[in-house]
């Protein structure tokens, strides 16, 4: 569906965007070393919230545009504060990969098309299902 350039030969390759009936959209694929060394996943993809740092690492910081409507989606959070993504990670060995999933509130129906942007990732353009 889309992939995402990110520092040091991080690629972030989404495969999915799908509404679901709870009013939810989930963004899922895979974050991959392409490089040669480990990396240090860049603390900056959690973002800068008080609430998700305390939480530890994730994709806390990443959003959702929908440019037609003009408004800007953030990723949701369970009743204690924790990011609905993928948590607990750090680095990742050469050519290692992670399945990884990023929950936010589901924009209209008539909002197809939409981009996703990451902390130190390059934004790209996803299409929802569902």
């Amino acid at each position: 569906m889309a992939e995402m350039k990110g520092s040091a030969g991080l690629l972030l390759q989404i495969t999915s965007a799908a509404r679901d009936s709870g009013g939810f959209l989930t963004v899922s694929g895979t974050l991959k070393n392409d490089g040669a060394e480990r990396i240090t996943v860049p603390p900056a993809v959690r973002g800068d919230e008080t609430e998700i740092l305390r939480h530890g690492m994730s994709f806390g910081g990443a959003t959702l545009v929908d440019g037609k409507n003009k408004k800007r989606y953030y990723v949701l959070r369970d009743t204690e504060g924790r990011p609905l993504t993928t948590t607990g990670f750090s680095s990742l060995k050469a050519g290692e990969a992670l399945a990884v999933f990023i929950q936010f509130p589901s924009p209209p129906t008539k909002a197809a098309e939409l981009t996703l942007q990451v902390p130190t990732f390059a934004s790209a353009t996803i299409q929802i299902s569902g």
